[in-house]
Order: C-alpha cells, then structure tokens, then sequence
C-alpha cells in the first residue's frame, strides 16, 4: 500500500491534503508533516494543505488558499479522517486520484486507493512509518516534519498514556525526537490555555455530575459558552478536565453548537464508540465523538454509558 502511494506521489504535479474539521493535533500534524516530507522529496512540485484555520493550534502551520483550477489533474490525500461528511474542504473529490490514509475504522473507504490500519495510535504515526519504508526512494525526516509528526502522535496518545501507545508507537516517537525541535516550545505550545479558557475549566471542575459514581457528564449550553467567549471548537481543549476523579470510568461533553449538539466521548475501558455509531458519529473505542439533535438524546446517550459501564 505505501509503495503505491509513493507511486502515486511520483506520478503528480500538484498534491492537495485534506484532514477533518474541527482538526486536532493529529489531523494537523499528518496534514502539515506529510505535506513536509513531501516537500523535501521533492521540491519542485506545488504541495497545498487545506482546511479551515484552528487558532489553538496555529502555531503548527497555516493552511493555504488554492483556487479551483489548482484541483485538475491533482492528487488529493485526506489524513486522519473516517467519513467524507468529515472532511474539511469539500473539494477533495475534484481531483484526479483520490487517496485515503487513516488510523480509524474504515466505516467508509473513500476514494481511489486507502490505506486504513487501526493498529496504529495515529495517523501521524502512519506518517513516520511511510518515510521509514521511503528511505530507499529519497524520503526522510527533517525537524520541520518531526515536530509536526510527534504533535500528532503526542496528540493523539495523550502523551504516551493511552492504551494504543505500543512499543512501535514509542519506536516510532524516538525516530522524531532525534530530530533537532525544541520539545519544551512545543509543550508550551501545546498546553497553553487563553485566559477565558482557564476560567470555563473552572466552571466545568464545578458544574460536570457524576452518575452512578462512573460516568462523568458535562453539558455546556450556548448562553453558557457566550458567557465565557469561547467557541465549541475551542472548548474540545477541556474534555479531560475531569478524567481523573476516582472511580471514572467513562465521561461525555455535550456541546451545543448552532442547531445540534456536538458529543465528545472518552473511556478508561468501556467501548464507545459503538454508541457514538448509534448517534451520528464514531472514532475508537476509547475515545469517540457523535452529534446529538436535542437534549433529550443526550440523556440516552448517558443511559447508554451508564450500561456500558456495566
């Protein structure tokens, strides 16, 4: 699959990436550092990322306008991303050959040729591993990409403590630090909160429940992310905010966005993203998202975890 990917690669002019919406440091960081890598393999081709801008994360790059015309006779590549309802930029199937590269379930294999494996922790880490298999043809790693590639894995692993670090994800981690980038700076980076976030994570220690001492719940209303200047996207930052009370085991941030309400699901061990596919959405098991279009689904939805639990 790689070595046809990379023959793909070889065979276009103009690559155009995609990843999801709404994007997290492993959407960005396969985006951003596939984009890189390829650009060092081969510099005289135009490579564009596309997708909207996420202020949280900026400081890994920027996305770039491309006109309509840029997307005849291109390759389109779409990092990190289940389902084309997801996919940020709905022109990804404008191109001339359309590539899928993804860590989730393959719920939908979308395009041309995909390559989909959920054994890995990210797709940032698919990343490393195709420069890895692409030493032989010229690819390689340079701190830009490096930095980018350990974001999305960081991101997605919750620095190394989730259950889908292995030890070819941490194999994988070492390649990318032995490339000079500053750590700290992108630690800092990383975790930062803007004030009016700092205050809503206070709000949220205070208002979350807790059902049956095992499912932890936070609803955020529209008047209330008013009250505090903060977007739904931006509030995606505090969904662990109080993942580590005792006796947790699953939690859920119900987020009200214009005319539905965004669904944010994470686990210790119950599987969830089996109810996240019940209501509109997916992921892992361990951390999936869904979209619920009243109040009154939330509440099944918590009904839901609560047996899970069980």
């Amino acid at each position: 699959m790689i070595k046809q990917i990379q023959d793909a690669i070889n065979q276009y002019e103009t690559i155009i990436i995609h990843r999801h919406e709404r994007p997290d440091p492993d959407a960005l960081g396969s985006q951003l550092g596939l984009a890189e890598v390829i650009k060092v393999r081969f510099p005289n081709k135009k490579i564009f990322v596309v997708g909207e801008e996420e202020e949280s994360l900026a400081f890994l790059g920027e996305m770039d306008f491309v006109s309509d015309h840029e997307y005849n006779e291109a390759l389109v590549i779409v990092c990190d991303t289940a389902n084309t309802d997801r996919i940020d930029d709905k022109r990804y199937d404008q191109g001339a050959f359309l590539i899928k590269i993804d860590h989730h379930p393959n719920e939908e294999p979308y395009g041309d040729l995909h390559w989909v494996d959920t054994s890995y922790s990210s797709t940032s880490e698919m990343i490393v591993e195709f420069v890895e298999q692409g030493k032989a043809v010229g690819y390689k790693l340079d701190s830009a990409s490096a930095l980018l590639l350990y974001a999305g894995i960081v991101g997605d692993t919750g620095r190394f403590r989730y259950t889908n670090t292995t030890p070819e994800t941490l194999q994988r981690a070492s390649l990318l630090v032995k490339q000079t980038f500053d750590q700290n700076a992108f630690y800092s980076n990383l975790h930062k909160k803007d004030l009016k976030i700092t205050r809503l994570q206070g709000y949220v220690l205070q208002h979350f429940s807790i059902i049956e001492n095992e499912v932890g719940v936070m609803r955020l209303t529209k008047e209330e992310l008013e009250q505090f200047n903060v977007t739904s996207t931006e509030s995606s930052q505090l969904v662990n905010t109080f993942s580590d009370v005792e006796g947790l085991k699953v939690w859920v941030f119900f987020v009200e966005d214009e005319d539905k309400i965004r669904v944010r699901l994470r686990s210790k061990g119950p599987v969830i993203n089996t109810i996240a596919a019940e209501h509109n959405g997916g992921g892992h098991p361990m951390a999936a998202g869904a979209t619920a279009h009243s109040w009154e689904e939330t509440e099944e939805i918590v009904k839901k975890l609560v047996e899970a639990c069980k």
